[in-house]
């Protein structure tokens, strides 16, 4: 039986500077967890006659499949702010997947053992944040936004140190590429014009081919990436979604999210919203996405400058200009998407004044944020008593004057919301509960989570559990490593 799999490997030929040569770690007791079938047709890859125990081989990295080139990728990153040379210290490429010829994938296995990169660290990965990661994904796709994907994870059949002996898990990761900020800060530190050049080029011909003849290659790289993370940060906010560990090396020059670590999203809208247990002053919080994407795109133009211009002064004059930028790009993404968010067509010049004062009304009230937007469009929520209160019924004969201009009407605008706001997002309990019961060997939570994810938009029977907060005002996420 014949899978499918169709490898075409470019980043494998690039020089040893980019990579490490190097296979997954056989592990001893392999065991499929779950497997994205859904994506796996996606990609033209058919496991359906494939025993679950060769299945177990394959995503293990026990068995490689035929034409792939196993590598661990080298990159740098300003982790918290700090500068350090990093890689795949737990990862291993298997190699680029070709879907109907044009559409290349980058197939990876995360928690595959130690590589040259893992600096103290075992290599491997522990079965809980792999399928959080595995559902977060899923459910962020579900959401029409940008990201790296699922396909499978197997459990190892070994035990990792964290704090206590866990169990541990290797997740077979899809993405249009890993190349990473923290990528070309890699090539940039060993100051090597000749591989800046070839990284920028590779890069370009992978995901920006419309600007391989530009006459500034890396300045157009630099405002076509830009644009990809302002409206993927964007996105995020639309969700309330805190990723968690903006790093450098966490943040996809494709413009897809990428490296689920402890990421969540936000029930009770505050914007200083923070999950990550390592994250103490709230670098990473929900309001401080836009302006963390904007220093990390400061960072990658910094690695650019040797070829923005010639002229150094002249290079990093131009590079502040387009950083700059970033501001006003992101204002005006952000803007339109609340607009939409709200039913609301055109521009009226009170338009930010209203949003504001209904994000100060959810904060103050501790109001739930995905629920609010439900309200609005009139989807059964629990817990709608707090909409009485005086202050938002005063916004809200505002907000409904306000869809009636520019030709709106209200059936226009709730489509517009629906569209826009979903109904479901992965609530933090819900996950946990899933979690929990899947190391206990019991993946029915997890299935039901995921099919229930998978429509978030829509208003589905017997979701309601799914639609409340959590009542853990203190909730915490750890990375995992």
């Amino acid at each position: 039986m014949t899978i499918g799999w169709h490898f075409d490997n470019t980043y494998s030929k690039l020089s040893n500077t980019f990579k490490e040569e190097i296979k997954p770690t056989p592990v001893h007791n392999p065991e499929l967890v779950i497997l994205n079938d859904q994506l796996a047709k996606d990609l033209n890859l058919d496991f359906s006659k494939i025993e679950k125990e060769n299945l177990s081989q394959i995503f293990s990295g026990n068995s490689l499949p035929e034409g792939s080139a196993n590598l661990a990728q080298a990159y740098a990153g300003h982790q918290f702010g700090h500068f350090t040379m990093l890689g795949d210290g737990r990862a291993v490429l298997l190699g680029e997947h070709l879907v109907n010829k044009n559409n290349r994938f980058d197939i990876q296995f995360k928690g595959s053992g130690r590589t040259s990169f893992s600096r103290s660290g075992d290599g491997r990965a522990v079965l809980g944040p792999m399928l959080r990661e595995y559902i977060i994904s899923e459910a962020i796709h579900a959401l029409n936004i940008p990201t790296t994907r699922s396909l499978a994870v197997v459990k190892t059949g070994e035990k990792v140190v964290r704090e206590n002996l866990l169990p541990g898990a290797i997740l077979t990761r899809v993405a249009s590429s890993h190349i990473r900020v923290g990528t070309f800060q890699y090539i940039a530190a060993k100051q090597n014009i000749d591989d800046l050049n070839i990284l920028v080029d590779y890069t370009i011909n992978r995901h920006y081919p419309e600007i391989q003849s530009s006459k500034n290659k890396a300045l157009d790289l630099l405002n076509l990436v830009m644009e990809r993370q302002c409206k993927l940060v964007v996105n995020w906010m639309r969700v309330s979604f805190i990723h968690g560990v903006m790093n450098t090396d966490n943040m996809s020059i494709s413009g897809e999210t990428i490296d689920y670590g402890p990421c969540a999203f936000m029930d009770y809208y505050n914007p200083k919203t923070v999950f990550s247990s390592i994250d103490k002053l709230g670098r990473y919080s929900f309001s401080n996405q836009p302006p963390i994407t904007k220093w990390n795109l400061a960072r990658f133009a910094e690695c650019l400058i040797p070829l923005i211009d010639k002229n150094e002064d002249k290079a990093i004059k131009i590079a502040i200009k387009t950083i700059d930028n970033f501001q006003n790009i992101y204002e005006e993404k952000w803007l339109n998407m609340m607009r939409d968010k709200l039913g609301l067509f055109g521009e009226d010049k009170n338009d930010l004044e209203l949003i504001n004062n209904l994000l100060n009304w959810m904060e103050s009230n501790q109001a739930d944020y995905t629920n609010t937007f439900c309200y609005l469009m009139k989807v059964d929520t629990n817990n709608n008593e707090i909409y009485n209160e005086k202050n938002f019924i005063n916004w809200l004969t505002n907000w409904k004057k306000r869809i009636l201009i520019n030709n709106g009407s209200k059936e226009n605008s709730i489509n517009l919301m629906k569209k826009n706001n979903p109904i479901i997002i992965p609530r933090n309990h819900k996950v946990e509960e899933a979690l929990e019961a899947a190391n206990n060997n019991d993946l029915k939570k997890i299935n039901k989570l995921l099919h229930i994810l998978k429509k978030p938009y829509d208003d589905q029977d017997k979701i309601r559990d799914y639609q409340s907060p959590s009542k853990n005002k203190s909730y915490q996420t750890f990375c995992g490593t």
